[in-house]
């Protein structure tokens, strides 16, 4: 009888998909020693957008998240997600800061890792498997699922091989958006089975609903370990209940062993803590949505993006974005949609449907990525829409991070000389994450909020207050509409009433944090000049002259936080 392993995800990917990544260390701790004991294969824990979120949210250090849980859970590895040259950020960093890394988040607890590349670009893996590797920690190299013209059965056994090729301990298919059937999957791990020596671990997520049906199918093929997260912090855009499984198992040749009623005492713990974290989960990422076999958004994109379209006041246009999705990922060469593709992707999608015009604004990631920066993508890009982003300029077509010159000495000097640096993974903090480390290290950082979910701050429709009403007044019926304070009918606008814009004024074009400003005052811009770069939604977006001109005026500074449509200057 063959046992299926389990890898419990209830401390990263389930809440990074369902809660936007928000479960503080806090409320992870108390729980730790007892998931330690249910026998799991491992507890994914760190990683991901987890770190990011640490330092930008939390005013938590990620590293020493990491060293509290692993005082806890001391018999079942721990493991992250890794994403490869990227390691958690959004772009390459050099090898010196990837080594670095591994190396630092292996000495603070890391036993697995998770590695893959969103391109699914096995040179932009390679430094990151290796270092893990030579720390003697079980390696995992990941097959990025995704459907498209170009993606084929052939090219995922043939990446598996390439990673069993670099000495990888097992195989990880990562299925972000839940697209995997029950057919494909069986193909899938049969043959990985048959042509590779590696155990196989599938990791779904359950928007389109088939996961559960593939699941049990990945078994009779051979699978050797399943994702799931905890039944409080599962389905949706998370994995299936981890009970679910266990149970469906019970009594098969593929039973995984594990005890019901431990899993129970678990489950009570994090009903608790779903119930604190309510006003964030967002009922679009909790439901079963099979428009995502359309538009192939991963769970943790979905419930981000959400968030990211309501710091817009854009919810409105979620359709809108929606069906951009397809389109820009097109134009893109078809990449998978995992970080940091889906946000570069998805993102993007936001910018086009928002800013009236394709393509008119575009992210500096985009553009990175149309310049062969994020490694090959699987498929050609739209030569059109690479030419109006980058113009004749070619593509780069080795591995990117050959351009990228080391980095750690100079954050390390330079963090000294701030006085940000404490111990050693500051270093790597700053270079990952040079302006949100920079506040967070100097002790700058806020802890946000988690506001209780009332009806004021329902976005959705769960609590539908009605505005029309039928009064009846001594017999008389009369049909009253309620209009919310501070709105009008269209008709009663009072045009003394609007203020004018700026004359001269550059706007921001959404809301985000001021990145760089790239000018002074008194300085003489052409028509395109690069003014200021926002980060916005975590991706960087130049703002640029609409005319030529002389710099009169700037109303911010670096670090400053600004809306969509706030003046940052007069150019005159």
């Amino acid at each position: 009888m063959k046992t299926t392993k389990i890898t419990e995800t209830a401390l990263r990917d389930a809440h990074q998909s369902l809660l936007a990544t928000r479960m503080r260390t806090r409320d992870m701790v108390p729980i730790a020693e007892e998931m330690d004991k249910v026998g799991f294969f491992s507890i994914e824990a760190w990683g991901g957008a987890t770190f990011d979120t640490c330092i930008r949210y939390l005013n938590e250090d990620p590293w020493e998240r990491l060293r509290l849980l692993k005082e806890k859970i001391t018999k079942t590895p721990i493991q992250m997600l890794i994403r490869g040259q990227n390691l958690v950020g959004y772009k390459h960093y050099p090898d010196d800061i990837v080594e670095k890394f591994v190396e630092k988040a292996y000495a603070n607890g890391v036993d697995v890792f998770r590695v893959f590349d969103a391109l699914n670009d096995i040179e932009n893996m390679e430094t990151a498997i290796k270092t893990a590797k030579k720390q003697g920690a079980h390696v995992q190299g990941t097959l990025s699922y995704t459907t498209s013209p170009v993606h084929t059965l052939d090219n995922f056994v043939d990446l598996a091989k390439d990673l069993e090729a670099l000495e990888c301990d097992s195989i990880a298919i990562k299925d972000m958006a839940g697209l995997i059937s029950p057919k494909n999957i069986h193909e899938l791990v049969t043959r990985l089975k048959e042509e590779t020596d590696l155990l196989v671990n599938l990791h779904c997520h359950c928007t389109s609903g088939m996961t559960p049906i593939s699941y049990y199918v990945a078994c009779e093929a051979g699978v050797d370990i399943l994702d799931t997260a905890i039944s409080p912090l599962s389905w949706g855009t998370s994995q299936p209940p981890t009970e679910s499984i266990v149970a469906a198992l019970q009594d098969t040749e593929y039973d995984s062993k594990l005890d019901l009623k431990r899993l129970n005492h678990i489950k009570r713990y994090f009903e608790n803590i779903k119930e604190k974290y309510a006003s964030l989960l967002d009922p679009i990422t909790e439901k079963i949505d099979t428009d995502v076999l359309i538009y192939q958004i991963p769970g943790g994109m979905l419930s981000n993006l959400v968030s990211q379209l309501k710091e817009q006041n854009a919810l409105d246009r979620y359709q809108d974005v929606l069906d951009e999705m397809p389109r820009v990922r097109k134009d893109m060469g078809y990449p998978p949609l995992v970080t940091p593709t889906s946000q570069i992707v998805g993102i993007q999608a936001v910018m086009n449907v928002l800013g009236g015009k394709r393509y008119k604004l575009v992210s500096n990631e985009v553009k990175e990525y149309m310049r062969g920066k994020y490694g090959q993508p699987p498929a050609p890009v739209n030569p059109k829409i690479a030419k109006k982003i980058i113009g004749d300029e070619k593509p780069i077509t080795h591995r990117p991070a050959d351009d990228l010159e080391p980095q750690y000495d100079y954050y390390k000097q330079e963090g000294e000389k701030e006085g940000l640096i404490k111990k050693e993974e500051d270093v790597l903090t700053l270079a990952l994450y040079p302006q949100v480390a920079t506040k967070f290290l100097r002790g700058e950082a806020e802890e946000e909020k988690i506001e209780p979910k009332t009806i004021q701050n329902m976005e959705e429709s769960e609590f539908a207050i009605p505005t029309e009403y039928n009064v009846e007044v001594d017999g008389d019926v009369f049909d009253v509409r309620i209009m919310p304070t501070g709105f009008m009918e269209i008709g009663e606008v009072d045009p003394s009433t609007l203020s004018s814009p700026v004359e001269g004024g550059l706007t921001s074009t959404m809301q985000g944090m001021i990145l760089k400003l790239k000018v002074n005052e008194g300085d003489k811009v052409k028509k395109g000049d690069i003014l200021a770069v926002i980060e916005a939604m975590k991706m960087e977006n130049d703002i640029q002259a609409e005319e030529d001109g002389i710099v009169e005026e700037i109303f911010v500074a670096e670090g400053d936080a600004v809306n969509a449509g706030d003046t940052l200057m007069i150019i005159s």
